[in-house]
């Protein structure tokens, strides 16, 4: 079994990409859960058997090496998204704070784009349409979609509670802003706000 114990860097990397288009490479397509595992055990595009053991969370486009010198590159398998969509609707901070206040309690994940806050599906999409059907203002549209699991990482951005340079205290709730638009906290959950555009809120 092929085992990649060494991460070289990420495939557009300076260098890496030259030594990639000469290489026979293999490709992993991991989930979200095993991207984040230091050792896991699976099988490459091609159905070798390999094990991955490196001390980081990987990334779309990640390269890493076996003992014998085979580059290996990660793929990262889509997740499944709710998208609420507020581009058409004109939502009152009373609504995004009642909004806020609901979805914030249940302690999902979030990220903010363009005007859309999408939620990883933690279970169906019939229970999560339910969960928040009744609390959405009018106007607000649903959708799902199929994103990078890394659309909710915070990116080392630390806007967790009680990290560095962001510190909360306080209870569970959701905030409005100027703009209509709305995000949940929850204390102790763990997880950030994190927007695609990559500036944090």
């Amino acid at each position: 079994m092929l085992v990649a114990d060494t991460y070289l860097g990420h495939e557009d990397d300076d260098g890496l990409a030259d030594r990639l288009a000469e290489a026979d490479t293999v490709t992993v397509v991991l989930s979200d859960t095993d991207r984040r595992r230091s050792r896991v055990r699976t099988e490459t595009t091609d159905g070798e058997d390999i094990g991955i053991v490196v001390a980081r969370d990987l990334g779309d486009g990640d390269v890493l090496e076996t003992e014998d010198g085979t580059l290996v590159v990660v793929e990262l398998a889509a997740i499944d998204a709710l998208v609420l969509d507020f581009a058409a609707a004109d939502v009152s901070p009373t609504a995004a704070l009642e909004l806020g206040h609901a979805l914030g309690n249940r302690h999902w994940d979030l990220a903010m784009r363009d005007g859309e806050a999408l939620f990883p599906v933690p279970d169906t999409r019939e229970r999560m349409l339910a969960a928040v059907e009744e609390d959405l203002p009018p106007g607000v549209t649903t959708r799902f979609e199929d994103v990078p699991p890394t659309t909710f990482d915070d990116d080392g951005a630390d806007h967790r509670h009680g990290g560095e340079g962001h510190t909360h205290s306080h209870d569970d709730h959701g905030h409005s802003h100027a703009d209509g638009h709305a995000h949940s906290h929850s204390h102790d959950h763990g997880h950030g706000v994190r927007t695609i555009d990559g500036d944090e809120r």
